[in-house]
């Protein structure tokens, strides 16, 4: 009997068996914890088809649902110094650096790409959540300033896609040192007419929307997007309150004036095209009516004797 079954069966059952199912073809919604289809969800660009919960995304993947197809020409940034400070703590930075490289395949959270939306010309930076959480140190606020070069040069609108916790701890002044710059080369854009849209993503956090992020012409939302400068429960540690329902949700940043719209992954390219297609225009989509002399005459003549 154990011939049969420690040598037989276990041939039989390699001959007929169905080959192992990979691990990664579906993928549980945090929302609500339906199962899905890895291949439906990359072509409804990671939106549950269930509730409607909006995953994040890559950098990457970011610049190729944005632009046209066909038109992304990646921008060259600049190389910047690693670990300037020789920071550890529980981990060298260096390490930690080459462990988000090798996870996302980039070199840094943010990348840069000048292409067409909806055929208007423009350039995006987007940032990497999954890279070191999107953190704004050296690299980025170089690819920030390298970004709104090209829009001026190209006379481009400059869209930031955001997806950050903030600034980049490892880095410290010289991270903190990015904000005011990434302010200026917004301001650099403004001061050559050019606009300046901001995408809002999950989470927008810290030091980020404490500068370029929160300063745009437009600010756009994806649906359910945390947006805000320290986390819930630090907050509520803080003011020792229980936080409403939404607190920092993207849909009650609306109600409050503090961005423009909320527009769902799927319609944010076409939304965006009709954005820079009315910010870029230089002049109105009227006709205007002029009115000649004899016209403005009677016009007058008739309002005084009235």
């Amino acid at each position: 009997m154990s011939w049969l079954t420690n040598f037989v069966r276990p041939k039989i059952r390699a001959l007929v068996g169905k080959a192992d199912m990979p691990d990664n073809l579906w993928i549980k919604c945090p929302s609500c914890e339906q199962m899905l289809f890895h291949r439906e969800l990359a072509a409804n660009l990671q939106v549950c088809n269930h509730c409607g919960h909006h995953m994040r995304m890559g950098a990457a993947a970011r610049l190729a649902m944005l632009l046209d197809d066909d038109s992304e020409e990646r921008i060259a940034l600049p190389v910047t110094q690693h670990d300037p400070l020789r920071f550890r703590d529980t981990k060298r930075y260096s390490d930690r650096l080459r462990d988000a490289q090798a996870k996302t395949g980039e070199p840094e959270a943010a990348l840069v790409a000048r292409g067409t939306i909806g055929g208007h010309s423009v350039v995006v930076a987007a940032l990497d959540f999954a890279f070191m959480g999107g953190s704004m140190g050296i690299a980025v606020g170089e690819a920030l300033l390298a970004a709104a070069e090209a829009a001026v040069a190209d006379r481009s609108a400059f869209v930031a896609v955001t997806s950050s916790g903030g600034a980049r701890m490892q880095e410290g002044i010289l991270s903190l040192i990015q904000m005011p710059r990434s302010v200026i080369a917004v301001e650099q854009v403004r001061e050559a007419g050019l606009p300046y849209i901001v995408v809002l993503t999950d989470p927008t956090t810290g030091g980020v929307t404490a500068s370029f992020a929160m300063v745009g012409d437009v600010h756009v939302a994806e649906p359910g997007a945390t947006v805000g400068f320290a986390g819930r429960r630090v907050i509520q540690d803080t003011i020792r309150e229980e936080l409403p329902d939404g607190f920092q949700r993207a849909e009650t940043m609306l109600e409050h004036g503090m961005i423009d719209m909320v527009v769902p992954r799927t319609c944010l390219r076409e939304v965006l095209a009709r954005l820079i297609g009315l910010l870029m225009a230089p002049h109105p989509p009227t006709t205007v009516v002029t009115l000649s002399a004899a016209g403005r005459g009677a016009g007058h003549r008739a309002g005084a004797d009235a």
